[in-house]
């Protein structure tokens, strides 16, 4: 395989998308069908964000339930795509000096991974492999990681970053799916600018006034810098997949790295999470 991968980056928003046909499930179906068939899928999930550098190594990756309170479908709901230990290997080789972990049996694939692949391949027949989020490390550690990884693109690997670029869970109107508030939608819009202007700069949104309300925890936001890496690296321009709000407080923005046949959706309204549950037990 010679062709460059692409570089994705998607807003999951509630583990219920997995089940659910709304605008962003079906922008992340038609993405699937746009998108080459890679050797293997490396996901860097907002929910395995741990104190140390880590992929998983496992032939057959378990599927992670890391919620609570969801309907019993959820629960069930399994994504049996087999790993690709092999990679692992290979990505602790390309990422030095950094130090990455090999987990045989801690992990799996969490929801922020199985909920968007789920819709993107959802006949789970492509390696998946996930990659932790070092919980421990500065910004700018993920954006060089990132760059590192860029040689894996080249390899037959696709890189899918999951989280969500506002993500305030404190801050959520439930009864509004497809609502974003002006604070939301002016960081949303700044960190959109900035990864169409200059991606390798991306941490200048850090300084945006709305960055602590729409990033209170940095979470769901590394993702992001994976993509943002991946383009500067690359030197590939970044294209957005779609724009759109959840609940107010959640944005379901999503952008390609290398996806010329991709289109723009906007409108990326997307499930909510069982009312009453509170945001400290939902895990989104």
């Amino acid at each position: 395989m010679t062709s460059i991968m692409p570089a994705v980056f998607l807003g999951h928003g509630s583990p219920t998308n997995a089940l659910e046909d709304n605008g962003s499930t079906r922008t992340w179906r038609q993405l699937g069908k746009s998108l080459p068939r890679p050797r293997a899928l490396l996901v860097v999930s907002a929910h395995w964000f741990i104190g140390a550098t880590a992929v998983t190594a496992m032939a057959q990756p378990r599927t992670i339930h890391d919620f609570y309170g969801f309907p019993k479908a959820l629960f069930d709901f399994d994504y049996p795509a087999p790993g690709l230990p092999e990679l692992a290997g290979e990505i602790a080789e390309i990422a030095k000096p950094h130090w990455v972990g090999a987990d045989h049996d801690q992990w799996g694939l969490d929801h922020g991974t199985w909920s968007v692949l789920a819709h993107m391949f959802p006949k789970a027949d492509i390696p998946v492999v996930q990659l932790s989020i070092n919980a421990l490390k500065p910004l700018d550690y993920h954006l060089e990681l990132a760059s590192k990884l860029d040689a894996l693109r080249h390899q037959g690997v696709m890189i899918l970053s999951s989280g969500n670029v506002v993500h305030n869970l404190r801050l959520v109107q439930w009864e509004r799916a497809d609502f974003g508030t002006d604070w939301a939608q002016r960081f949303d819009d700044a960190v959109a600018a900035q990864l169409m202007d200059a991606p390798a700069d991306i941490l200048k949104t850090t300084e945006h006034p709305d960055y602590l309300k729409a990033v209170p925890t940095p979470d769901h936001f590394l993702p992001l810098l994976y993509t943002a890496g991946l383009a500067a690296a690359s030197g590939q321009a970044v294209k957005p997949l779609l724009r759109g709000y959840a609940m107010g407080a959640l944005s379901m923005s999503g952008y390609g790295v290398g996806t010329v046949d991709a289109d723009c959706h906007n409108g990326g309204d997307a499930a909510r999470s069982p009312e009453g549950v509170p945001p400290d037990q939902t895990n989104l």
